[in-house]
């Protein structure tokens, strides 16, 4: 179930929206007569985009803990989709052989990898699943972070059409990044878009949800098994209590 507050602020007018099972990760919201609902000012940035300095700081593992709890955004044909971020994957060329870009491998595929933060990395898993990653980093210093779940908040008809699916509250919705992508009509059209561009189809917003680092469960990243001791590092994050992560 989700809260959907419609508020206004110095003459421009803005959507909050919440769930209800993410509200142990929530600031406190008061209640009072006069003001039906008072916000804490981390709720009220006049723009909710994530700006560059987010993206182009130099520790991935840090970025994808911290993308957690925030929102994934797309608008396509339309039809917007959104979700709270409940499941991220940390990537670090070039020594981890994870990455794609493993010691500065540079593909047709992995060239955007290499791009400033803040640009969508989509790819094809088994030729059947697209899946998003977050390119960070300065240019030329190939980190990315891979969505893997979310907890939809807007348009869960769209995603329901494009999953195929009937219910609504099932995790299986938006949980795995190929399922998530596909909910969110993200395909590999759309790697490479720079999500900072005002007019970007994709992005990700900061809408006030405060996750508390005890809430963040730490673990291995799924399906690297061939990477060595690279597959031993816990830069797999999600959120504990959340039925939207592997």
């Amino acid at each position: 179930m989700f809260i959907f507050v419609t508020f206004k602020r110095s003459g421009q007018l803005y959507e909050l929206s919440l769930s209800h099972s993410l509200t142990s990760h929530l600031s406190p919201l008061t209640l009072s007569p006069s003001h039906p609902l008072t916000l804490s000012p981390s709720h009220l940035s006049p723009s909710l985009m994530l700006p560059s300095s987010f993206y182009t700081r130099p520790d991935v593992v840090q970025i994808a803990r911290e993308l957690l709890g925030k929102v994934l955004v797309t608008e396509l044909d339309g039809r917007r989709t959104s979700g709270i971020i409940t499941e991220t994957e940390a990537y670090r060329a070039p020594e981890d052989r994870a990455s794609h870009a493993y010691n500065n491998r540079r593909t047709a595929r992995t060239e955007v990898m290499f791009a400033e933060g803040g640009h969508a990395y989509v790819y094809l898993c088994y030729g059947i699943h697209h899946l998003f990653n977050v390119v960070t980093a300065t240019q030329d210093t190939a980190h990315a972070v891979l969505i893997r779940a979310l907890e939809p908040l807007e348009g869960v008809e769209w995603m329901l059409e494009r999953r195929k699916m009937k219910n609504p509250n099932h995790p299986a919705l938006t949980t795995g990044p190929g399922a998530l992508a596909q909910a969110l009509g993200l395909t590999t059209r759309w790697t490479g878009q720079n999500m900072l561009l005002p007019d970007s189809p994709v992005w990700i917003e900061d809408r006030g949800i405060e996750v508390a680092p005890s809430s963040i469960v730490a673990g291995k990243r799924i399906g690297v098994d061939y990477a060595g001791e690279c597959a031993e590092w816990p830069w797999r994050f999600w959120l504990q209590g959340s039925k939207y992560h592997k």
